[in-house]
């Protein structure tokens, strides 16, 4: 079938059958400086080729440094069998399974998903999938709410430690919502600091790691939100629950729910994604879990199948009585995340988290011998961490990403009272030799 564009007269007929005047007028809900007039660096009237060769060259640049950025995106070795066994068409292509019949292949792909996520985090439940790791915070919340009516505006506890992205997204998804989020500083550690006691609490958001690297203490945190009668959330690092005490663990009876970001687990950076968000919580919650969840089962004659399950909390079905107006998922890059989790094994997890978190203390001994270079939390980390500069952070940062380093991620934007800070990650991608070059070249800018 040929593409027909919309000739001017019919575009003006659907503008008056919508009174208004003009296209602009669609997206006024936009805020102005989120709108671009153009794509920046990219010239205009390009023929394919011309397009092919620049974003060669932008390619070739993104190849070109060492990074040394985390802050919720991070890069680890994908064994090459992960993406080779995705690409193949039956995955590739594979749309929505909601004829189990005809997609028992995808159907089984999602339960083994969702049975290594349970035991990753220790808990009952898991869905397959979100849109990433900041809309399954926001999820997260929106179900501890739902689930905790005690009130007629639910509160939730966010820690300013959590990642700044999550916490910008999490607070437009529930602006109309009739929900307050109160958030909770750091203290000199770097560790969440909540008030003896607080009333009429929701849910509690517990980073682990948090945005810092920082280790929380989350056995107290967690025990302190069920004393308040609230829900604890569990927002963490898939990666680092291999090594970590898992959320179904912690404090006396673990977390009621944990979300996150699936990108560590099989997902490349790719200059901004995609990536895709995970939830896991408590078999009684089961029912408000946003998304779709694959149920196993065996037929009259004892062969196992497996469809989706509970889906009266699907939007397909429920409509605007849905848990939650997902009504997609990231169901190709889930499938990455199985691949790699199977290829790795527990152990493998634990052995790659490993190395990542010796990797850092390493790196952290040879920048502490740099005059002017310091920690900014004394406390326990999982591959990221805080340094503070004698120099501007900005300054800094340019100078090192001239001379082939991602730096770091600049705190000052995000948390103006740590105007020379920088957070920095290591993964098992940064050898003994490059965290060494990086030293020598901050050595040199900071003379």
């Amino acid at each position: 079938m040929p593409f027909i564009p919309h000739t001017p007269s019919d575009i003006q007929s659907m503008l008056q059958a919508l009174s208004i005047s003009s296209i602009d007028a669609l997206f006024k809900e936009i805020p102005t400086h989120l709108k671009v007039d153009s794509i920046p660096n990219m010239p205009a009237g390009m023929t394919e080729m011309e397009a092919m060769q620049h974003f060669s060259k932008q390619l070739a640049l993104d190849k070109s440094v060492q990074c040394f950025i985390g802050a919720g995106a991070y890069q680890h070795y994908i064994p090459a069998a992960v993406w080779e066994i995705v690409s193949r068409g039956e995955y590739l292509t594979a749309y929505t399974p909601y004829q189990a019949e005809a997609s028992q292949g995808t159907l089984q792909l999602l339960w083994e998903y969702q049975s290594m996520m349970c035991a990753l985090m220790q808990l009952d439940v898991s869905n397959a999938s979100l849109y990433d790791g900041a809309t399954a915070v926001a999820e997260a919340a929106l179900m501890a709410c739902r689930l905790h009516r005690k009130q007629a505006q639910a509160i939730i506890g966010v820690p300013l430690s959590l990642h700044p992205h999550y916490r910008q997204v999490l607070k437009s998804i529930v602006a109309r919502e009739h929900i307050e989020l109160v958030e909770f500083g750091f203290d000199a550690d770097g560790r969440t600091q909540v008030p003896a006691s607080m009333e009429n609490l929701t849910a509690l958001i517990i980073p682990q790691p948090n945005f810092f690297g920082v280790l929380e203490d989350v056995d107290r945190l967690t025990d302190w939100a069920h004393a308040q009668g609230a829900y604890a959330i569990a927002a963490v690092n898939p990666l680092s629950m291999s090594l970590l005490k898992p959320p179904g663990q912690w404090g006396q009876r673990g977390v009621d729910i944990a979300c996150g970001e699936g990108q560590p687990l099989g997902v490349p950076l790719a200059s901004g994604g995609p990536y895709f968000g995970f939830i896991c919580c408590q078999m009684p919650l089961v029912r408000q879990l946003p998304g779709r969840i694959v149920g196993r089962t065996e037929d009259l004659d004892g062969k196992v199948g497996y469809t989706l399950t509970l889906q009266a909390r699907e939007q397909h079905i429920r409509r605007a009585k849905a848990t939650s107006n997902i009504c997609t998922n990231q169901g190709l890059l889930v499938t990455a995340a199985t691949v790699y989790m199977s290829l790795l094994g527990g152990l493998g997890l634990q052995n790659t988290a490993a190395v990542c978190a010796h990797r850092l203390a390493s790196f952290s001994e040879k920048l502490q011998s740099i005059p002017g270079v310091k920690p900014l939390f004394r406390s326990h980390h999982f591959h990221e961490m805080v340094i503070t500069l004698p120099k501007p952070v900005s300054e800094v940062a340019d100078r090192m990403l001239a001379a082939g380093f991602l730096a770091g991620y600049p705190l000052q934007n995000d948390y103006p009272q740590l105007d020379n800070a920088l957070l920095i990650c290591t993964t098992e991608l940064n050898s003994e030799e490059q965290c060494t070059q990086y030293c020598q070249a901050l050595s040199q800018i900071l003379l």
